[in-house]
């Protein structure tokens, strides 16, 4: 089969469309080794609350001379955002199911931003949503070109035959190199995902998975990916 590779920034309890792409890939490589930016989705996610949606943001400062892996955290910062999740969801049916994968998060300390966004990429990825995805870090290839040729060379170094993009990145990247160095171009399509039972409507798509997972415990999978299967299957009895 093809090698299906994608590469992103890692992210803090990202939303269900980052793990959507985990899903689609075999192998995922977490570019974090560029230059941080901030008020972006690197240290900051959005949860449901009963006055509507909030951000939940480390306070890692706004300096931006500095790469994702070298931003490091501050001291107790933990406490407020487990807690900030309990006031929001606790009534969630599915909250109290999920305490060790936060204890896991929110009970250690992690020296850099890198460590804990992939800690909990990989952690809710493996443990909760079960994909097999393998993860690697960018640091471990040698690439010493810039911005979209780098991406082609670490492709190249893994045997990529598909790249797995967000859409996003229509803004800067050029299809035709892809193409010229035999990778296909993919860009991942957010729009579909159905509704799940959610507190405090109207519903939001765009919130952290956490809320995904809170409110629908191990069926999430079906609620990322598992209702495109649902639907083709429907569609082919429909043509039978």
């Amino acid at each position: 089969m093809s090698k299906r590779v994608a590469i992103l920034q890692s992210s803090y309890i990202p939303w269900k469309g980052y793990f959507d792409i985990v899903h689609d890939v075999d192998e995922f490589i977490f570019l974090d080794d560029v230059q941080y930016t901030i008020r972006d989705w690197r240290s900051r996610n959005r949860i449901k609350t009963p006055q509507g949606t909030r951000w939940l943001s480390i306070p890692v400062g706004s300096n931006r001379n500095r790469r994702i892996c070298d931003v490091p955290l501050p001291q107790s910062w933990q406490a407020a955002h487990r807690r900030a999740l309990e006031l929001s969801y606790g009534r969630a049916p599915f909250f109290a199911s999920f305490q060790p994968q936060l204890d896991s998060i929110y009970g250690q300390q992690f020296a850099t931003l890198s460590e804990l966004n992939q800690f909990t990429i990989r952690a809710i990825a493996h443990d909760v949503l079960r994909t097999t995805t393998v993860f690697r870090d960018s640091r471990e290839f040698s690439v010493n070109a810039s911005k979209q040729d780098r991406l082609l060379e670490i492709l190249r170094q893994t045997g990529a035959a598909v790249y797995v993009s967000g859409p996003a990145a229509k803004s800067y990247i050029d299809g035709s190199l892809f193409a010229l160095h035999g990778i296909e171009l993919v860009w991942k399509e957010y729009g579909g995902y159905p509704e799940y039972p959610q507190l405090y409507p109207p519903f939001v798509h765009e919130v952290s998975v956490l809320d995904l997972l809170f409110h629908v415990g191990h069926e999430a999978p079906r609620y990322i990916w598992g209702w495109r299967d649902q639907k083709l299957s429907t569609a082919s009895m429909t043509r039978d």
